[in-house]
């Protein structure tokens, strides 16, 4: 390890997320697809199989999706009141690929913060 590469400091989680890059070095790839984690960072070597997100970025892009698209849908309806089709054609993409869109900086976030504040699963404290 050079000196330029210090990982005493992790990257910031927000940086690591919305790139979808390593935690520790902020160089390497996180995903080896979509939404598949790769098996570990091909710069600095972190094994990222420690790590698991569960559900927890579905539930956060679900409550932001639904603040966002139901505040529009209500400012559309209450200044405009186009008919119900017109409201599942613009509000149904909208979610959609706002969700996917989302989805991979939150994933990506969430296991930046996982590294930064060493939560493992089952311990508690270190």
């Amino acid at each position: 390890m050079t000196e330029s590469e210090n990982y005493d400091t992790p990257v910031s989680p927000i940086k690591a997320g919305l790139g979808c890059s390593c935690p520790r070095c902020g160089k390497g790839k996180l995903f080896k697809g979509f939404l598949d984690f790769a098996d570990k960072c091909d710069s600095c070597g972190l094994d990222y199989s420690e790590f698991d997100t569960g559900d927890g970025p579905a539930v956060f892009i679900i409550l932001i999706m639904g603040f966002i698209v139901v505040g529009l849908a209500l400012v559309v309806e209450v200044n405009f009141q186009p008919p119900l089709w017109l409201h599942a054609l613009i509000w149904g993409p909208l979610i959609l690929g706002g969700s996917l869109l989302m989805l991979r900086p939150m994933k990506g976030g969430l296991i930046a913060m996982q590294y930064l504040y060493k939560a493992r699963e089952g311990k508690l404290d270190e």
